[in-house]
This record gives C-alpha cells, structure tokens and sequence, in this order.
C-alpha cells in the first residue's frame, strides 16, 4: 500500500452492481475535487471476445467445461497486480480499455470485442481507482490484495446473482435461458475459487439481499427492487467507524453483528456516502502529509 499513491478497488462479480458502486464514487471525487485514474477489470482479460470464444470451444473438447473469465488461465493477474505497484510506487502504470459495444467502438477507435492498445495512465491524479473481478485476488503466483489501499466488495446473495444475470444476458445479448444457466454452471467453479475468496480481503463489504422469495432463480420473472431487499454492511475492522452515527443517519437501519449493519435497499447510495466520504478523506490526507 502506498500513502502517496493510493488505490481503491472494487470487487465483484458481472451484474454484482459494481457500475453503481462506481457512480457513487464518482459523485464522492466530483464533490471533494479528487482526481482519480481509472482502470477496468476487462481491460485484465487475457483474451478478445473472438480469441475467447474459440479458446472456450478448444477447451470443451478437450473435456474442459470450466472454461471461464474467472480463472487465472484467461486473465493477466501478473500484469493487474505490476500496475497496482507501479501505481502504487510512482503513480503510473500501464492499462488499456476492453471495448464492449458499438459506442465504445467510437471512442476508442477499436472494433466491439477487442482491446485498445496499452497506454499510460494520466499524470497528475489523486489515487487510482479499479472496478472489475480481481480488485482483490491472491494466488499462489500473485497478491493484487496488499496493493489496495481500500478494497470494496459488492455482492448479491447467490440466487439474487443469478436473477440478474439471467435477464441482463437474455434481454441484452438475447441468449436463451438454457445457455445463461450452462454459463452459470461452467464459471461455478471458478467462482468458488477466485471470486468468493476475494471477499475475505475486502474491507468493507455490502451484500444485496433480497426480502421476497428467489427459491427457484431459474424461473423468477423479475429483478427484486432496491425496496425489496435489505444490505447488509460488512467492515473488516470497525475501527474508527461511527456506527451510532450511521444508525441515527439511515432510516430503520440496524446492528446485526459488532461490525456489521443492515440497512433498505434503497439507502445503499445515502450509506456509501456516509461510509465511504471519510475514508476518502483520510486516504488524501495522508497523501498530503505524505507530500
């Protein structure tokens, strides 16, 4: 961890609403004038979205139906954790954009599915910000974790995970549900080993939970709500952290461990900002003592 450089990641899984996450922080920086350099966890693939294909075509073959993002074979964990150092001793390092969609295609001038060429950083930021899958992976070849200043999990309850992904991949890319569901089970492997762990190394996690029934994601025909579902907070180590204050601050919220809150779904951008304004704070001013 560096105090002149610091870094901030996100972690959490496709649909684990880490894009909101993201805004949220972006509203933090505009408000408290922090400059932030960005770098996107699919920027870390290993492969194009063609060279993916075909590789996870190869793999089946050969018997492999693990085949997925999640997995050191198809990501460059030692190139992720070389810019966190190189971030983290310097305040550059190299990254490369991952363009998803025809927009995208015309802002970076790469064709949909393929990646940017690798770039520098912009100069002159306050900290570093990553939002992807790996924000926090150890291996036993790579420890991208002790790189993180602040590290952030998002993360829905398992079944709340699989109703999104469902209809975001049904409505968005038209695949049918009986591919989602062979998707959900080629990556659950994965997912155990890489993505579930990371949350262990986070220091604060928040956790959607929904309050209606998910018993069967397979079938359920709509997203639970943000006023359908509770968050849970998790903080590594509450610490510092003014817990009558956030009760007296977000309506109907409680205690359910010494370090754990519950607050209404709809009160996870209001609790983020209560929480995580100050921890931003103290990151720049021990970057300007530092200085």
């Amino acid at each position: 961890m560096s105090r002149a450089h610091p870094i901030i990641s996100i972690t959490g899984s496709s649909g684990a609403g880490t894009t909101s996450v993201k805004k949220t922080f972006e509203q933090i920086f505009r408000r408290e004038k922090v400059v932030a350099a960005y770098i996107e966890g699919d920027a870390f693939h290993r492969y194009n979205r063609f060279e993916m294909r075909t590789k996870m075509l190869e793999e089946a073959e050969r018997g492999n139906k693990h085949f997925s993002h999640f997995s050191p074979e198809t990501n460059l964990f030692e190139e992720l954790e070389k810019v966190f150092r190189d971030y983290g001793e310097s305040g550059t390092g190299m990254t490369r954009h991952y363009v998803h969609d025809d927009e995208e295609a015309k802002l970076y001038g790469a064709k949909p599915g393929t990646f940017t060429e690798w770039d520098q950083l912009p100069a002159g930021s306050d900290l570093l910000f990553y939002e992807g899958l790996h924000g926090a992976v150890v291996t036993e070849k790579v420890n991208v974790a002790q790189h993180a200043d602040l590290k952030i999990g998002v993360v829905p309850v398992i079944n709340l995970e699989w109703i999104q992904k469902l209809h975001r991949d049904r409505r968005d890319r038209g695949y049918t549900a009986e591919a989602v569901t062979d998707t959900i089970l080629r990556r659950m492997p994965d997912y155990v080993n890489y993505i579930c762990p990371q949350f262990a190394e986070t220091d604060i996690n928040f956790q959607r939970v929904p309050t209606v029934d998910t018993s069967n994601p397979f079938i359920a025909r709509w997203i639970p709500t943000p006023d359908e579902s509770m968050v849970v907070i998790r903080l590594k180590n509450p610490r510092g952290i003014d817990f009558p204050y956030l009760l007296s601050m977000i309506p109907h919220s409680f205690m359910s461990r010494a370090n754990s809150i519950v607050i209404h779904g709809a009160k996870l951008d209001l609790a983020m900002q209560l929480i995580l304004t100050p921890l931003i704070l103290q990151l720049m001013e021990r970057k300007r003592r530092t200085i």
